[in-house]
């Protein structure tokens, strides 16, 4: 059963509205504010509010695959008119007024600005205990899932930890570090996890819990190169009861979702009004060809080729491969949704078995750490590696990271973390220039003239 806040959504989106400044992305209208969030209910709705985020077309229904999927040597698009919009990200030559890079900045801090209302209105609500710290830990695991892509696309960005009443004409922000970013994270997360459940029932089942808030905080760490720490949180996700699913075809699909390996999933439904998602039908070609989103996010030829004799998970990514085609992604569907932005698949954000790749990251060289590696391969059908098979133990953790989370919005992130986002797509053809990080909204630019603009824009 998929967790359903649809019917909060219309009742706070009257409750919310969006102005022309940055920190105005969800300020309460003065209207409203005296009549909301006075109950337990208000408050239900209003982190029901902070979820539904995830589903925009700023973040994951289309932006974050953009900005972590499409940007490395993965997945390819070759857009014209419209469509070059989201090319650029591809070939390296976005420019501060993309509005893919902009839709990323404002929705992320929409579902922040959300999250903060929240955390700074429960202590006023009569409401039980329990209670109240679930939704506590559901807003601080909220707030971190899109603080942590925005410190990884964006760098240098704002930390905003309180609810925006108002701004000022002129008013400025400040930008804090990445580093501060991700120990915000940390602070977050650590206290999130002790809030909130290990699983839920019924019509919950899909709620942030203690695994989803472990899981972040192990990639958080690995992202400050605070390996023990991240495998103490690492640790702690698999004593909260996650398994490999036997089949690696069965973790995808609407009949599969919240499967025994999935840990976090943004929920997207079909027959609602802006509930469904757009991607399904623009990456499947069985699907594109019966839309008119057409093909997208086409898998590389490198990537094709990356997948080892007899890896069953292959043929349960990528379909329609032939001689001069690469073909497209299945994961996300063969659902044929009635409109294009109507599918009801969900986006698998964490799951098991990147759980065991970090753990083996975080470990380092060794048996052990072969040992978690070689745990996802074999559910693959492919023979255990140690370190005598060639390559670094980087590489080779790397290239099995590659094929096992192909199209999750994972492997720029990767290759920023393992220093070899340059090495790699200088190699693959597309050089960096420098462009790391993703610019600064122009937007932002010119409202905060103390802002600095990121490396090659």
């Amino acid at each position: 059963m998929k967790f359903k806040y649809i019917f909060s959504i219309l009742l706070i989106f009257g409750m919310m509205s969006c102005s022309e400044d940055f920190t105005d992305l969800s300020p309460i209208s003065q209207r409203n504010v005296g009549i909301f969030y006075k109950t337990a209910n208000d408050m239900q709705v209003a982190t029901n509010s902070i979820y539904n985020v995830l589903k925009a077309d700023g973040t994951y229904n289309q932006s974050y695959w953009v900005l972590f999927e499409l940007r490395s040597d993965n997945t390819f698009w070759d857009g014209t008119g419209l469509a070059e919009e989201i090319t650029v990200f591809d070939k390296f030559t976005d420019i501060p007024t993309s509005d893919i890079s902009e839709a990323a900045w404002n929705d992320s801090y929409l579902g922040i600005a959300r999250a903060n209302i929240v955390l700074s209105r429960l202590d006023d609500i009569d409401m039980d205990g329990s209670t109240r710290e679930q939704l506590r830990g559901e807003a601080l695991f909220l707030r971190s899932l899109f603080y942590y892509h925005m410190a990884v696309a964006f760098g240098n960005v704002p930390l905003v930890l309180t609810e925006t009443q108002s701004v000022g004409e002129g008013q400025e922000h400040t930008q804090a570090s990445a580093s501060e970013i991700f120990a915000q994270i940390i602070s977050d997360l650590t206290e999130a996890e002790s809030k909130l459940p290990q699983s839920y029932s019924g019509g919950d089942i899909g709620r942030a819990t203690k695994g989803a808030a472990a899981t972040l905080l192990g990639k958080v760490y690995l992202a400050t190169g605070n390996n023990s720490s991240a495998e103490d949180a690492l640790r702690r996700v698999m004593g909260y009861g996650y398994s490999l699913v036997d089949n690696y075809a069965d973790l995808w699909g609407v009949a599969n979702e919240h499967n025994s390996e999935s840990i976090f999933e943004v929920e997207f439904e079909g027959g609602f009004a802006d509930q469904g998602n757009n991607f399904t039908s623009q990456f499947n070609g069985d699907l594109s060809s019966t839309v008119t989103s057409g093909l997208r996010n086409i898998p590389e030829w490198d990537l094709v080729n990356a997948y080892e004799d007899g890896d069953a998970r292959l043929a349960a990514s990528i379909d329609g491969t032939t001689e001069t085609a690469p073909g497209w992604t299945i994961k996300y569907g063969t659902e044929n949704p009635f409109n294009d932005d109507d599918a009801p698949n969900n986006w698998v954000v964490f799951r098991y078995a990147d759980v065991l790749l970090m753990l083996a990251e975080a470990l380092g060289e060794g048996t052990e750490a072969y040992g978690f590696i070689n745990q996802v391969r074999a559910r693959a059908g492919l023979d255990p590696i140690d370190a005598n098979t060639p390559g670094t133990f980087a590489e080779k953790l790397l290239q099995e990271r590659r094929v096992e989370l192909a199209f999750e919005n994972h492997r720029w992130a990767d290759l920023l973390r393992f220093g070899m986002a340059e090495s790699v797509m200088a190699a693959h053809g597309k050089p960096v220039n420098g462009k790391l990080l993703f610019a600064i909204p122009q937007r932002e630019m010119d409202l905060n003239a103390n802002f600095v603009q990121n490396s090659g824009y």
